[in-house]
């Protein structure tokens, strides 16, 4: 059985191989690690093999399992990657680094009181249903620019980048090139998309993060 460490020594070459083929520097590319649903002992054994940038879906589960860990990390990073409560808006922005899940006005709106509440500022990324399925969260594309004028204008957000689950069937290509479209024109530097099945296209086409989680830490 695979250790996390060799899981994660085997994504990175795979990274590395991705970033050669599309003429990028692996420099660029961040792994996010998934850890949801596993235990923190599972995240320590990904500190201990270098590995600081984590993504958690659930922000209680997150809240339990990462401020231990910061006082002897304190270059770790968590990412709030699942669908956000707006109740829990101000917890997210106690523990959080990045926010990947902003996909609705309401959410904005907490995300800006909490912020005042907490004194604390972590990024954001917009969640866009690019593939406009009803079933999944997130903003729709054609939305996508007012909502951001929003967020910039109305609550003064830090608007960092987006992010995108494109549909589980089918051919993710088509979906990660409108994702770069958009992000070069909103100017945005951060491109979170691309998982476990699909991270090599996603970094074909620009992505800046890619979310990894069955591949390091197992099957939930």
């Amino acid at each position: 059985m695979s250790s996390i460490a060799d899981n994660l020594q085997r994504i990175q070459d795979r990274i590395a191989t991705a970033c050669a083929r599309a003429g990028r520097d692996p420099a660029g590319l961040r792994l996010v690690a998934v850890s949801k649903f596993h235990p923190a002992e599972s995240v320590v054994e990904a500190l201990a093999a270098g590995q600081m940038l984590f993504g958690e879906n659930r922000v209680q589960e997150a809240a339990g399992k990462f401020p231990p860990l910061r006082a002897g990390h304190p270059e770790l990073r968590l990412h709030i990657i699942g669908a956000l409560q707006t109740n829990k808006a101000r917890d997210a922005v106690r523990i959080a680094d990045v926010i990947e899940s902003l996909d609705r006005p309401k959410l904005a709106a907490a995300l800006a009181e909490a912020m005042q509440r907490e004194q604390r500022r972590p990024g954001l990324l917009v969640q866009v249903n690019i593939g406009q399925e009803p079933q999944k969260a997130g903003i729709d594309p054609e939305a996508l620019d007012d909502f951001i004028a929003e967020c910039r204008e109305a609550h003064g957000l830090p608007i960092e980048g987006l992010m995108c689950i494109p549909p589980a069937e089918g051919d993710p290509n088509p979906y990660f090139a409108a994702m770069a479209e958009a992000a070069a024109r909103l100017r945005l530097g951060v491109l979170s998309m691309g998982m476990s099945g699909d991270f090599e296209s996603a970094i074909a086409h620009g992505a800046t993060h890619v979310r990894v989680g069955t591949a390091i830490f197992g099957a939930r």
